[in-house]
């Protein structure tokens, strides 16, 4: 194999595949990157056995042929190469070690064979459907926050993707839960999404699609079955195993019958809450929020360091209640609502809370309270 590309180019497609790869790997062959040159294009991939990233850069193409060396290794030899630079990758005669050069640069890196590579993306995919990437990344980044990162509720340490009938219109959606907070947000589902199968979309993948959709005129294709889900999102396609199990029926812990209704300014509860939550453990963040007419009043209290109290203004006309939460919560809930408003229905201190995005119908937040 001989082939030379700019160095931004082969950059950009290394930062995009070398993330999959484990830092400490017990099989040789998963610390390393599947290099593949062939017409024009540079083909690169990466896979730890559960998700898989490939991507293709322009390339000039001497002598085509495909070998596999250490990813995080090329990676950082890449990216300490001079900006504007010309990079020739070249296998030797006998296939065990690859040159990198640029300039007066030269480096030597050990290869392994690539039939040695494992191949994750075969099978066939039964439903495929398109989506703009603002719609998909808005699915991710409104409900990643509350996956479970408890691994023995293992069918929790995802994003649980399904279509649903709502309204007479079938909708996309999108669930996260760890026991303590749900995050539900959907958009109408695109044609193809029919008849899909709910799927549970691993962590890692999550976060990292949510790196890959940052451009907003890219079009996803979303390809999914029972195992599987690829994501081609421009020249890069992911594709990723799926977590087999089944997600937990989150509607019945969605209140229905909540009519304490608070509407609060977003960013001023949510700087009070970050000030107050200053004196609160790290074990026990609980803030207690005493709602009477027209105002909250937030109180930490630890027998450790002390208490800190603050009031804000809002809109509550119901009967006074007192209820608590943990500030690092309402802080991330906080953070993903885009209205100038948070509203908050409520029905006692012991039940869940429902918080709505006043910008934003198709999202919605449970928290849990807790004791204070």
């Amino acid at each position: 194999m001989r082939v030379t590309l700019e160095r931004s180019n082969l950059l950009k497609s290394l930062n995009h595949v070398h993330r999959v790869v484990e830092r400490r790997n017990t099989i040789p062959i998963l610390s390393n990157v599947l290099l593949k040159a062939e017409g024009a294009v540079l083909e690169m991939k990466a896979t730890d056995l559960d998700l898989e990233v490939t991507e293709a850069t322009p390339a000039q193409v001497e002598q085509s042929g495909a070998t596999t060396v250490p990813a995080h290794l090329l990676y950082d030899i890449v990216r300490k190469l001079p900006d504007g630079s010309e990079v020739m990758l070249r296998t030797d005669a006998d296939g065990h070690t690859m040159s990198v050069t640029s300039g007066r640069s030269s480096f030597k890196l050990q290869c392994l064979p690539q039939s040695d590579f494992p191949e994750l993306s075969a099978g066939s995919f039964s439903h495929i459907f398109r989506l703009d990437a603002p719609a998909l990344k808005g699915l991710i980044d409104k409900t990643q926050f509350a996956i479970s990162t408890e691994e023995t509720r293992y069918y929790l340490n995802g994003i649980f993707l399904h279509a649903h009938e709502s309204g007479g219109k079938l909708m996309l959606r999108s669930v996260a839960t760890d026991g303590h907070r749900l995050a539900r947000a959907e958009i109408e589902a695109p044609a193809g999404s029919e008849g899909m199968p709910g799927v549970i979309i691993p962590r890692k993948t999550v976060s990292e699609l949510q790196k890959l959709v940052d451009n907003p005129d890219i079009k996803v294709v979303v390809e999914l079955s029972d195992t599987k889900i690829r994501f081609t999102i421009g020249s890069v396609v992911l594709t990723s195993k799926l977590i087999d199990g089944t997600f937990p029926d989150y509607q019945r812990v969605i209140p229905s019958g909540n009519d304490k209704r608070l509407i609060i300014d977003r960013q001023s509860f949510a700087a009070a809450v970050d000030r107050v939550s200053t004196i609160s453990s790290e074990r026990g963040r609980a803030v207690k929020l005493a709602i009477a007419d027209g105002q909250v009043t937030l109180t930490v209290n630890n027998p450790d360091s002390g208490s800190a109290v603050e009031e804000i203004a809002a809109d509550y006309d119901a009967d006074p209640i007192e209820i608590g939460f943990n500030a690092r919560y309402l802080l991330d809930v906080a953070g993903q609502l885009g209205g100038t408003n948070a509203q908050f229905m409520l029905a006692d201190a012991g039940s869940p809370t429902l918080i709505n995005d006043t910008a934003d119908e198709q999202t919605l937040y449970v928290l849990m309270p807790m004791r204070v």
